[in-house]
Parts: structure tokens; C-alpha cells; sequence
């Protein structure tokens, strides 16, 4: 149990008026109580009580350790954990639920009687877990290391005659040679046109010259997440590609600089986003700037058109500006960032520069 986490949990909590909450993200328990379980079809979750009286609804299933300070509340297989639940919550209260909750629990809660009415209080969570502590943050470093020394020996899987899926094959071993737990999420590797899909997953593609090679990878390490693209070219480059490249770079070290405390996220994807339309190629990019990264490789917020979060120290959010040019060439380049008093650390060291691949 983190005392100090949950004390800012209860903050957020008392300034949107809510006395108790129902937490089933698997990531935010974790975050909280010290436990991660992946749950599948039973029923876990963490009740938070402004009173707190706080406990676990866990099944005899699971295993549990790191829960210190919390009461647990077991049921087994065939018991209805949600009528045990409703000893614990005040039915004459408005009750706060996560968006992780399913359907057919709150279904159940309404249908027991369980609180006066329901209110989505994710963001009671959500806005604490944004602001990364010092141990947090020095775990993304670490982890944003490991992809940048990945990186590399990505690279190296480059010749004549490889297929996307034999390059995407490999990378988990080298990831954990480099001492990653296991991937955030599955790689992405695109030759030439299919780089300009965005999220194009690996296939028998085989690699030609003049191809544009994007790798947009992660992995974790103990718990947290890391998240990068790097575009590379196979012996050589069209000059429209490299005009391409040398925009989204523009666009992405520019947003970099904006990062400021106190300013408006939608500012950092506006000042990328300009720059890649003053060159002609505003309709090519086609996502927005960046996302929320820690625990999870896509957290709650994010940095968009539209993004009224303001930007706050010990946040960490991706900056990856792109250009795609459907059946050509797709260039995205992305770092993960921690929003500083000063500005913004970067977190990814490995070159930005244009790179060409020699023909092997």
C-alpha cells in the first residue's frame, strides 16, 4: 500500500465531491495497493473510501502480497462479490466507478440497490498517475534506455532480401538480452509504403532498395513502459522522402522545445502541426502528437488538438510528429518526454538525424 498515493488519490477525490470509488483497473491497483492481478473474468477491484476504510474484493484465487494496510474481502467461485461488496459502500451515497468496470458489475451494483447513483471517477486516478514520482520517473529512464540501446541492434537486422516478420521475430530476444521484462506492446515494422499506414503490423513485405524502414517499438521493465520510432532508409533516398524526413524532424524537435510547466498540451501539437502543414503536408499527418505513457503504454491524456491538460512536472507523454503518404513513404520520429520545472527532459538518446541503411 502506498500511503502517499493514495493520500493524493483521496485529494482528487474530495475536490470532485465523491466519498467512495470503485477501482478495477488491474494498473491502478497496482499503482495503489502494490498487487498486480490480470483477473480475466472474475471480479477485482479496490474500493476507496474518504473515510478509509478502503479493502480489496479479491477471489481465493489469487495470491496476495504487497497489501499491506488493506482490508481484503474474499469470495470464491460461485459467490456474488458484488453483494459482498455492497456491505462496504454507502447506499445512500453517490458512488464513483472507473471505466474499467464492466457492464455487467455495475448492472449488478444498480441492481442490488448498491449506492444512491453512479458517477465515472476514473480522473480521480487518472490526473495522480500523470504526475510520475522520482521512483517512477527513474524506472521510464531506465526503460527508455533499454529501447535506445535496442534500438540499435534493430538496425543491425537490415539487409537485402529480409521480410518485416523476420525482423519483428527477433525483437523480443534482444530485448530481453538488454534485460526488458517483455514488450509494452507489439512492434511495429513497416518497409516503404506499408511505413505509411501508421500502425502497420509486420508481414512477408520483403525489403527493396530506396525503402523507407520505420520501427515504432517497447518494451518493459520492471513495470513501466517505453515507447519509440525511429524511420530509416535502405541505400537510398528520393529527395521528396528526404524532404518528408527533415519536416517531421523540424516539427518534432520544435514541439520539444515548447514543453513548458503551466502551458496547454494542444500548444505542443499545435507548434508540430504548423510546421508540417506550412510545407504542404497538414493532411498527411493524421494522429495527434502524443500520448500518455507510464504503468501502461497508452495512459489517460494525451497531447492533441484538442487537449486542455495543462502540462505539469513529472508528467511523461510521447512526441511523434509524422508524415504519411499513402502507397509512398511514412516517416514518424518519437521520444517519450517528462515535463520538467525548466522545460522537458528527453528521455531517448538514440540519433534523429537522417540515416541510410548500406545496400548488404
Amino acid at each position: 500500500m502506498n500511503k502517499i498515493r493514495f493520500e493524493r488519490v483521496l485529494k482528487e477525490m474530495e475536490q470532485a465531491g465523491i466519498e467512495q470509488m470503485l477501482l478495477t483497473n488491474p494498473h491502478s491497483i497496482h499503482y495503489l495497493a502494490g498487487h498486480y492481478e490480470e483477473p480475466w473474468e472474475r471480479f477485482w477491484a479496490l474500493f476507496i473510501s474518504s473515510s478509509k476504510e478502503h479493502c480489496l474484493v479479491s477471489n481465493r484465487l489469487f495470491t496476495l502480497d504487497e497489501v499491506n494496510g488493506i482490508d481484503i474481502l474474499w469470495y470464491e467461485d460461485g459467490q456474488d462479490a458484488c453483494r459482498l461488496l455492497c456491505s462496504r459502500i454507502d447506499k445512500n451515497k453517490p458512488l464513483g466507478v472507473d471505466d474499467g468496470l464492466k457492464a455487467v458489475s455495475l448492472l449488478r451494483l444498480m441492481e442490488l440497490n448498491a449506492a444512491k447513483s453512479y458517477r465515472l471517477s476514473s480522473f480521480c486516478v487518472d490526473k495522480v498517475r500523470a504526475r510520475k514520482d522520482e521512483e517512477e520517473l527513474e524506472r521510464m529512464r531506465t526503460v527508455s534506455h533499454i529501447n535506445d540501446l535496442a534500438m540499435a541492434k534493430f538496425k543491425e537486422l537490415i539487409h537485402a532480401r529480409v521480410t518485416e516478420k523476420q525482423v519483428a521475430n527477433q525483437m523480443l530476444d534482444i530485448y530481453r538480452e538488454l534485460g526488458a521484462d517483455d514488450y509494452s506492446f507489439t512492434p511495429l515494422v513497416g518497409f516503404g509504403a506499408n511505413a505509411a499506414a501508421g500502425h502497420h503490423e509486420p508481414d512477408d513485405t520483403v525489403l527493396k532498395e530506396g525503402d523507407c524502414v520505420l520501427f515504432d517499438v517497447g518494451c518493459i521493465k520492471d513495470g513501466y513502459c517505453s515507447d519509440m520510432t525511429r524511420t530509416f532508409f535502405y541505400g537510398h533516398v528520393d529527395e521528396e522522402s528526404r524532404k518528408i524526413y527533415e519536416t517531421v524532424l523540424k516539427a518534432q524537435l520544435a514541439a520539444e522545445k515548447a514543453i513548458k510547466a503551466g502551458m496547454v498540451l494542444k500548444e505542443i501539437d499545435q507548434t508540430a502541426r504548423k510546421i508540417i502543414t506550412d510545407e504542404g503536408y497538414g493532411a498527411c499527418f493524421t494522429h495527434r502528437l502524443g500520448h500518455f505513457i507510464g504503468r501502461e503504454v497508452h495512459e489517460k491524456g494525451d497531447v492533441s488538438p484538442v487537449s486542455e491538460i495543462l502540462a505539469q512536472p513529472g508528467m511523461t507523454f510521447s512526441v511523434e510528429p509524422g508524415i504519411y503518404v499513402p502507397g509512398k513513404v511514412g516517416v514518424r520520429i518519437e521520444d517519450l518526454v517528462i515535463v520538467t520545472e525548466e522545460g522537458a527532459e528527453i528521455m531517448n538518446h538514440y540519433p534523429k538525424e537522417l540515416q541510410i541503411i548500406p545496400v548488404s
